[in-house]
């Protein structure tokens, strides 16, 4: 298990990417988070990071554009994908990310995961069930974190973790974690599933 009280020495906002040719080159390895517009992506890399404002938050979702690399003590990065599903959103800026994503997912050989957040209080869209389908062909295990786990008292949480099991189709090898960016719940699991992926190689 990572030591969380000594790990988080360092950490910077290195470049906001919105292609390959932008990508940091110094070949560490990387872990993706990304979500709908609206499902605390910033709050929660807030809370992961404890830092209060590194990661932008906004009353208007769908603010997150580009690709935001963090880099962690020198050792790996976080990236924070743009969020998808925001109703404003033009039909070229969906295409835009359709193909931001496509680029990054499938190309960037540092990648060595990808979380997805999504709304522990809904059953999953049919947008979080092609982003978690995507996750999966792209060749990554499939790791959710259900945000805002504060909102749901814990006798109802079993009832929603089935929904989100059932609707994204997740298999036995599958991780699900409830997370709350208030309380911080999931935070150590979290970077258990960060230390796996990026700092026991």
């Amino acid at each position: 298990m990572i030591d969380m009280e000594i790990k988080l020495k360092q950490i910077e906002m290195v470049i906001s990417a919105v292609s390959r040719k932008q990508y940091p080159a110094e070949g560490l390895p990387e872990v993706a988070i990304g979500g709908r517009s609206n499902v605390g992506k910033s709050s929660l890399i807030n809370s992961a990071l404890n830092r209060k404002k590194i990661a932008r938050t906004s009353s208007q979702p769908g603010k997150t554009r580009t690709l935001n690399f963090y880099r962690v003590n020198g050792e790996f990065f976080i990236v924070d994908l743009p969020g998808y599903g925001f109703a404003r959103t033009s039909k070229n800026e969906r295409l835009r990310w359709g193909k931001m994503m496509d680029e990054y997912l499938n190309t960037r050989t540092t990648l060595n995961g990808v979380i997805h957040l999504v709304d522990i209080r809904h059953r999953p869209s049919q947008l979080d069930v092609m982003f978690f389908d995507w996750i999966k062909q792209a060749g990554f295990h499939g790791i959710v974190l259900a945000t805002k786990a504060d909102k749901i008292s814990r006798s109802k949480r079993r009832q929603h973790f089935n929904e989100i099991i059932d609707a994204l189709g997740m298999e036995s090898d599958d991780l699900l974690v409830p997370y709350s960016s208030v309380t911080n719940e999931g935070r150590e699991e979290l970077w258990e599933v960060i230390a796996e992926l990026c700092i026991k190689q």
